[in-house]
């Protein structure tokens, strides 16, 4: 038939095929994002209620404290792994969309006729702002990462107040000291490295 020897035939095919796996793979991304994202909260939930429940136990003794100094650290880590696996996610994320996005572009200049019927894409390259804007100051603590990232800072925060409990005979001002001057830089630091491999993103053809 004329199909068969169409090569427009063959390229539609070709082109709707990988539409559907880079949707696929959308949807993967999001899953393991979302996924990732909630196996570190039950984490720190479980982690809290244990700690919460051995300090009932030592009343705040000794146990509390080496507990705590395992439990804590332990989650930050755990939040820092959680933090780069989201981000490399929702950058890969709109690298697919951007994709697509042109895959698009291909419907609209071979199909004229349906245009009217389908919402156009913005350029492919604006398709960074649906998820991140540098330019905004406050978009990193609203994604995935920035949630978490904010989680970890707290974490590595409170390690550092509970060993100045330790260190300065339970000084609750030492303790506040210290735990701020953990936390906001810990936090600082990752939304700052969020920017950066957003941009880094971006700056790519």
């Amino acid at each position: 038939s004329s199909d068969e020897h169409d090569p427009h035939s063959a390229a539609g095919t070709f082109v709707t095929t990988e539409h559907f796996v880079l949707q696929g793979a959308r949807a993967s991304t999001i899953a393991e994002s979302t996924g990732r994202a909630n196996m570190f909260l039950a984490a720190v939930s479980g982690g809290l209620v244990a700690l919460g429940l051995v300090a009932t136990a030592s009343s705040l003794g000794a146990a509390f404290y080496g507990f705590g100094l395992v439990l804590l650290p332990t989650l930050a880590f755990v939040g820092f792994v959680t933090f780069e696996r989201t981000l490399q996610s929702s950058i890969e994320d709109t690298e697919y969309a951007r994709r697509i996005a042109m895959l698009r572009g291909y419907y609209f200049e071979h199909a004229p006729e349906v245009a009217r019927f389908l919402v156009s894409d913005p350029p492919a390259e604006r398709l960074f702002l649906t998820q991140r804007v540098p330019a905004d100051r406050w978009q990193g603590y609203r994604t995935v990462a920035g949630m978490v990232a904010v989680i970890t800072a707290v974490l590595a925060g409170s390690t550092a107040a509970l060993a100045a409990i330790l260190i300065f005979d339970h000084s609750l001002a030492a303790a506040v000291i210290s735990g701020a001057v953990v936390a906001l830089p810990v936090m600082i630091a990752m939304v700052r490295r969020e920017d950066s491999a957003w941009q880094r993103a971006a700056a790519e053809p």
